[in-house]
């Protein structure tokens, strides 16, 4: 028998593949009960408020996994430009992965819902507010001055988010081929301004 937490974790799981592939208002729960392989009545028994409780428990999970990836890959770099190649294209990896029906496990929350659920704007914001703070200490640990790593680190995620709607749209990896040579050429000069 399946242990209620293994239950639980299935479902987030679930629900955050299900936003990325149709957005938050085409979940169902139905399609989460039935994906993650789990009994209909476990789902008001881990989730009692329902879809949202489950999607910002998904959304909580994304923004850890996001951050946590940030920081492996910036171990793994040995410049700001690296950092951003590497996260550029494991963006253009995931995607080609999907086969271009997968995109941010974020953005639905926050141009599907807004502010309608005070507690998925919040997850929404934090999540993008995480990314960006994380990604802009690794570029200054990395050699990137603070302004400038703020700077790039929101071009970063922007460029990320962007690039997996055009990408999606065309059926191509050149919107993620273009913004990582161009976040490149910005990380470069970043670093050389320093010297």
């Amino acid at each position: 028998m399946a242990r209620r937490s293994d239950t639980k974790q299935r479902m987030v799981a679930a629900a955050r593949q299900l936003i990325r592939e149709h957005g938050y208002h085409s979940m169902a729960l139905s399609d989460v009960v039935e994906r993650s392989a789990s009994p209909r009545g476990s789902l008001y028994y881990h989730f009692p408020q329902g879809k949202v409780q489950m999607v910002a428990e998904a959304a909580e999970v994304h923004t850890r996994e996001q951050v946590d990836l940030i920081n492996q890959l910036a171990r793994e770099a040995v410049t700001v430009e690296g950092l951003v190649r590497a996260y550029v294209d494991l963006a253009r990896e995931g995607m080609l992965a999907g086969g271009y029906g997968r995109g941010c496990a974020i953005a639905p929350l926050v141009l599907e819902v807004g502010e309608a659920s005070e507690e998925l704007g919040a997850a929404g914001r934090r999540a993008f507010f995480l990314m960006v703070e994380t990604l802009t200490l690794q570029c200054v640990v990395l050699g990137a001055d603070n302004a400038g790593a703020r700077e790039l680190a929101h071009a970063t995620i922007a460029g990320v988010q962007g690039a997996m709607v055009t990408s999606r749209a065309l059926r191509s990896t050149e919107p993620f081929d273009a913004i990582r040579d161009a976040l490149a050429a910005r990380a470069r000069s970043l670093v050389a301004d320093r010297s």
